[in-house]
């Protein structure tokens, strides 16, 4: 409720997430709620860490401190990534954004092992926490706003598919793990002597280097090239079916340059015998609409197949059958006959799973059994065979 008022007061047109402005916006008000939150926090956690001397506590509020900073990271992030393409950056800047999330990963990352060395001379040297039921309430109500901004991070995160904020409400919800695991352990104190408090603070620091682990994770992944949405590629191929003489597709490729950056391009099987002009037309068409409605950049290579030759889809139908015999191989596509008279060449990709670590030698042997097959059919011809890795898992 308090997230869609925020929403609704500071971003104008909220609704409309796929406008670049819209989109800038989220990110400033994330950012800056979450400074303000952080700030309170950190204020919060380090008075009661003096107060009730828990180097766990402290340790805390110094986590939270770095969220502040992890939070500007994130304003600016949103400021680069929205500059517009330039000479140098054909394709905007949108990319910025994983970089931001990196940097508040690493943030982290720093934070978890300052307080594992904090944490570890506190167990060498062992100082009595003294509980207090304000400070431990003050506590308690630090989990629960963290608890909201963790939601709130992800609620905006997800309507604008962001990843730095997506990481900010992960590494909120990891805040929640290692506050409530300190306000337990300054609960414990007050039934015992044990030196707990620096084994509390060594287990929240490893909560905290976990957390910067999966964020790290998480944004290295797009920018490496990570495999595209799912939903995405089965939007793109079902799209592009519906149009008419578009019997097939292949080759499909995405490359994300930012969220909202994103250029796609695949192969459209369309037949031989339609007027160029006519299908140059479809495809146009189909680039446009299908670029407008996901919000990317598609664009369509014509692939020429022969429907009505009885020949090649004679040929067609026996590589059917003789890729029964290979389970490895997913589909076939790309099929033509070339050459005159008996001796011809049959020419096709076939299509393996990536997961398929294949060797030159698997390669060939998987074009020999195939080429074994065909020959039962036809002797004279040959399969000149390309082996393709599926890296979409469609």
């Amino acid at each position: 409720m308090i997230s869609n008022f925020l929403i609704k007061k500071f971003v104008k047109n909220y609704s409309d997430v796929k406008n670049k402005k819209v989109r800038e916006k989220y990110g400033y008000l994330g950012g800056v709620i979450g400074i303000l939150a952080n700030l309170i926090l950190f204020g919060v956690k380090f008075t009661v860490g003096v107060i009730v001397n828990s180097i766990a506590v402290t340790a805390d509020a110094f986590n939270n401190l770095s969220d502040v900073g992890s939070s500007l990271v994130t304003i600016f992030g949103f400021k680069l990534s929205a500059k517009p393409a330039d000479k140098e950056h054909p394709f905007g800047h949108g990319r910025i954004e994983y970089i931001s999330g990196l940097i508040v990963a690493s943030l982290v990352l720093l934070v978890g092992f300052e307080f594992i060395k904090s944490s570890f001379d506190r167990i060498k040297n062992p100082t009595p926490v003294e509980f207090s039921l304000v400070p431990f309430s003050l506590l308690l109500i630090s989990i629960l706003l963290k608890v909201w901004l963790s939601r709130f991070y992800k609620s905006i995160g997800g309507k604008i598919n962001s990843s730095a904020l997506r990481a900010s409400g992960v590494d909120a919800l990891s805040d929640v793990i290692s506050s409530s695991t300190v306000a337990l352990s300054l609960l414990i104190s007050k039934f015992t002597t044990l030196p707990i408090d620096g084994y509390i603070g060594m287990a929240v620091s490893a909560v905290i280097l976990y957390a910067g682990y999966n964020l790290i994770k998480d944004t290295l992944n797009p920018l490496l090239g990570s495999a595209p949405d799912k939903d995405l590629v089965d939007s793109i191929q079902t799209m592009l079916l519906s149009y008419d003489y578009i019997d097939g597709t292949h080759d499909l490729l995405v490359h994300n340059y930012g969220p909202g950056r994103i250029i796609a391009s695949i192969h459209a099987e369309v037949p031989l015998n339609i007027s160029v002009v006519k299908i140059h037309e479809i495809i146009d068409r189909a680039e446009k609409e299908i670029s407008a409605e996901l919000d990317i950049y598609l664009v369509i290579h014509m692939d020429p197949i022969t429907t009505d030759d009885k020949e090649i889809l004679a040929a067609k139908e026996e590589l059917t059958e003789a890729l029964k015999s290979v389970p490895v191989v997913k589909s076939f596509h790309d099929f033509r006959v070339v050459g005159e008279g008996d001796s011809k060449n049959l020419i096709f990709d076939v299509v393996v799973d990536a997961d398929n670590k294949l060797t030159v030698e698997e390669e060939l042997k998987i074009q020999n059994l195939i080429n074994i097959e065909l020959k039962k059919k036809y002797p004279n011809h040959n399969a000149i065979i390309t082996v393709d890795k599926d890296y979409l898992g469609v």
